[in-house]
């Protein structure tokens, strides 16, 4: 199960936010998440707050309508918090596995969200898919609808790795989504790779990178796994079943991504993402810029203004306190200036562009110099930016930056 959240603040009930907060919402970017807590089955490696339909039962709240009506009745506690807020520059719906909704529901979902909120031109608008959950009419559906980005969970390219993270496709699905994807009309399609999986070897991450970029897909995420305390994953590790994570392997494979997709002309925009020119996950450069976004659905966060608060994760106590009338929000925390300038160094840092050294204050720059002499950054155009090793020391170059 996912680690607890932080205990915060108390939430109001109706939502409010702070007048400050909502002072400046117009001078930074608004985007919308959707979370979608459903999954035919758990994977053994996650630990994200999602439900198979064994585990809701058919009890009211549980259900995937029940689901729908509540992020509809969230939607509508947004408009009444934001007022009348700038136009959303990008919408994703993740999960879980969003797809395992019907595609008209799935659709309904973009609907209820353009009929409350204005899109920018060109918004982005993605969700997340497995494999196995779409095909050709499911996926044109979605583009009917709306949708212009296609998120796939690949993961791998071996069946073998596959089926240790309990995956439910074969590498070949994979491609024949990718094609009925373009089909479809599809503008931008992501492939979501998972690296350093016990018992993977050099050559089946080769496999896979190697696979992608035959794919040709306009952005590509690497991620290295993690084994999460609760999982299915870890009991196997701590079984003695499963070798636990090489941290020097894992740092292999991220240095073979960045070659061989750099050599196919990806480009790494974020550590763990790298895109065609012009094709960066808009939604996710929301995130690392620091803008404004709203978490709708069970255990989703948002931020707006230097505020952060997080739902409640549980879909039958999301379900219910909508149903009454109140805010699902958990728990909530305002962020101090000095708080908001900590979150903007560690977000910068994790992208290509850097965070201009004029953000730091003079201890800071100072202690810069060491990360810089010792390879792990470099300063270009008056910013901060780490490099290929640097992104394998991120944490430790942000903690030396900012003298923790």
């Amino acid at each position: 199960m996912p680690s607890a959240p932080p205990p915060g603040q108390p939430a109001p009930p109706d939502g409010r936010l702070p007048a400050a907060a909502l002072d400046g919402l117009g001078d930074r970017g608004l985007s919308l998440y959707v979370h979608v807590p459903f999954c035919a089955s758990r994977c053994g490696y996650c630990d994200f707050n999602t439900y198979t339909s064994a585990e809701l039962g058919a009890a009211p709240g549980g259900r995937q309508q029940d689901y729908l009506e509540a992020v509809v009745a969230e939607l509508d506690l947004a408009t009444r918090v934001l007022g009348t807020p700038p136009p959303v520059q990008s919408v994703f719906i993740g999960g879980g596995t969003p797809t395992v909704l019907a595609g008209a529901d799935l659709a309904g979902l973009l609907t209820a969200i353009t009929e409350r909120f204005e899109l920018a031109p060109g918004a982005e608008i993605t969700t997340e898919a497995n494999p196995e959950s779409v095909d050709q009419n499911y996926l044109a559906q979605l583009v009917e609808a709306g949708f212009n980005r296609l998120s796939l969970g690949m993961q791998s390219a071996r069946t073998g790795v596959l089926a240790l993270l309990e995956r439910r496709h074969t590498p070949g699905r994979v491609a024949e989504v990718v094609a009925q994807a373009r089909a479809a009309g599809f503008d931008s399609i992501s492939l979501d790779l998972i690296y350093g999986t016990p018992g993977e070897t050099d050559d089946d991450w080769r496999a896979s990178l190697e696979a992608v970029i035959e794919l040709a897909p306009e952005h590509v995420s690497a991620y290295s796994l993690t084994i999460e305390d609760g999982t299915r994953l870890a009991a196997r590790v701590a079984r003695g079943e499963l070798a636990d994570i090489d941290l020097d392997e894992q740092a292999d494979r991220y240095l073979l991504a960045e070659e061989l997709l750099t050599s196919a002309g990806y480009a790494n925009y974020e550590t763990s993402n790298w895109a065609r020119p012009g094709q960066e996950c808009r939604h996710n450069l929301g995130y690392w810029r620091n803008d404004n976004w709203w978490g709708f659905g069970p255990g989703a966060h948002s931020h707006v203004g230097g505020v952060r608060w997080w739902n409640v994760r549980h879909p039958r106590s999301y379900a219910h306190l909508l149903g009454a009338g109140s805010s699902p929000a958990q728990a909530r925390e305002v962020l101090t200036q000095a708080e908001r300038h900590v979150e903007r160094v560690m977000l910068a840092l994790r992208l290509a562009e850097g965070l201009p050294i004029g953000e730091l204050n003079h201890d800071e720059r100072e202690r810069t110099e060491q990360q810089v002499a010792d390879g792990l950054a470099t300063i270009r155009d008056d910013r901060l930016v780490l490099t290929a090793t640097g992104r394998l020391l991120a944490d430790h170059v942000i903690r030396g930056v900012l003298g923790f």
